[in-house]
């Protein structure tokens, strides 16, 4: 799911209006099941070397009651894996360029721009121009 915290770039968090809240689930956006994404970016199935972005960080501390609400109906802790997040600002600054062990798969070229991550981040690059890269995250698990 994406994430946003709407009012947080006017009120640096510290009020309660600025409360994180489900912005879309990835479902809705077709990513597929590409491994070797999921490896370079989560470290999840990771047969390829790649230094994940994030991973095992769990639910954010701060996750809006929606999100915990569908992460729970999926089996919350018991049941899924991989649980991380990865925040706009980590993924505008993450080194694109960087291959796997290998040496032949980029990260960009498996999870970049042009790939089926592509309609992700372009929902995220939309909602961090409107409410920063700061506040607007990605949280992802695993079956």
């Amino acid at each position: 799911m994406i994430e946003c915290r709407p009012w947080g770039h006017i009120w640096e968090g510290d009020d309660e209006d600025a409360v994180w809240q489900v912005a879309i689930d990835l479902y809705l956006l077709n990513i597929g099941n590409a491994y070797d994404a999921l490896a370079c970016l989560f470290g999840v199935r990771n047969s390829f070397g790649f230094q994940p972005l994030t991973e095992e960080r769990g639910l954010p501390d701060d996750a809006s009651d929606e999100l915990r609400d569908v992460f729970n109906a999926s089996g919350g802790p018991e049941d899924v894996w991989g649980t991380t997040w990865i925040s706009w600002a980590e993924l505008a600054s993450a080194d694109w360029d960087e291959t796997d062990r290998s040496g032949t798969l980029s990260r960009s070229s498996v999870a970049g721009a042009q790939t089926h991550w592509a309609p992700v981040w372009d929902v995220m690059r939309t909602l961090a121009g409107l409410h920063g890269a700061e506040d607007v995250r990605l949280v992802v698990w695993f079956y």
